[in-house]
């Protein structure tokens, strides 16, 4: 009885091809991502155009485009804009420069490369809260060795300064650590272009007697340009959306300083519990970073055809 009604069904599935057999297992999955992702954001789509607040009882009253209208009017919400605008320029400037050229010398495949490509990828290991807190602990200026080792090349006492705790260097300090810490994947990423450009390319310039320089910007820098330009999307919205380092290390401060989009997010949600204001914004801060995206990719496709 169980043989006779198994095979039509082990007929039925030998019968399909290899495409709806990827797509039969791809499918529960794809459904499930679907209903992580989509339901929450059509759920904070609703919340936008509502008052709700998280701490009353009250059911949400409908009150149309009012939140994003008090967001696009803000002064202050367009200062923490230029912050995060401020932090993601500088942050994606360091990183492409510095990742690059780590790339470039540990592709020269010297004795102990593969030691050094180690050491240079722990800090991208690490989580974003342990990275806040080691780098708190290293910018103390009593116990903290940063004050230390500056003190040390510029003669300042270490205690007559703090990181944290200064308008003028707190925003570079997010800076810093973040660049510290994600300059190693667009180390990878850029290592991974310069890997796959054939050797007889560089042969053959060697054999038209073209300089190191020349073979940089006539080979290198154009085949490794489409990954270098991946990297500088994919940090580009992690450093758009980053939150957890920077809460950490400086909660905003001193003031509103550093206060990213992000920081101020989390104060409209969990500390005034405004959830309509912050849905809003969070739909803002989506719609933001997905048209930015896909213009980018847009370039990214362009730059790869040539």
């Amino acid at each position: 009885m169980t043989m006779r009604t198994a095979t039509p069904v082990a007929r039925r599935l030998r019968g399909l091809s290899d495409r709806s057999i990827a797509w039969l297992f791809i499918l529960p999955t794809m459904l499930l991502l679907l209903a992580i992702n989509i339901f929450p954001l059509i759920w904070a789509i609703r919340l936008s155009f509502t008052g709700f607040m998280a701490n009353l009882p009250a059911p949400a009253a409908f009150i149309g485009i009012d939140n994003y209208v008090d967001i696009l009017t803000d002064e202050d919400l367009w200062a923490n804009f230029q912050i995060t605008a401020h932090f993601v320029f500088w942050t994606i400037a360091l990183q492409v420069l510095i990742g690059l050229g780590l790339a470039l010398l540990i592709n020269q495949k010297f004795r102990g490369h593969s030691f050094w490509t180690t050491v240079i990828l722990l800090p991208m290991m690490l989580s974003p809260a342990v990275v806040g807190n080691f780098w708190t602990l290293l910018f103390q200026p009593q116990i903290g060795p940063f004050n230390y080792l500056i003190g040390f090349f510029t003669g300042i006492a270490p205690s007559s300064f703090t990181m944290i705790g200064s308008v003028a260097l707190a925003p570079w300090t997010i800076v810093l650590v973040n660049t510290w810490m994600w300059t190693p994947y667009v180390m990878l990423i850029c290592l991974a272009g310069l890997r796959a450009i054939p050797d007889y390319i560089y042969e053959a310039a060697e054999v038209d007697r073209a300089s190191p320089l020349r073979q940089f910007w006539s080979i290198t820098f154009p085949m490794v340009l489409p990954f270098l330009m991946l990297a500088v999307l994919f940090q580009a919205i992690q450093s758009f959306v980053m939150f957890d380092m920077v809460n950490l290390l400086t909660s905003g401060g001193p003031g509103s300083t550093t206060e990213l989009v992000s920081i101020t997010l989390k104060r409209a949600a969990f500390e005034k519990w405004e959830t309509g204001y912050a849905s809003a914004l969070a739909v803002i801060l989506f719609v933001t970073i997905f048209g930015a995206a896909n213009v980018y990719v847009r370039a990214l496709n362009w730059v790869k055809q040539q």
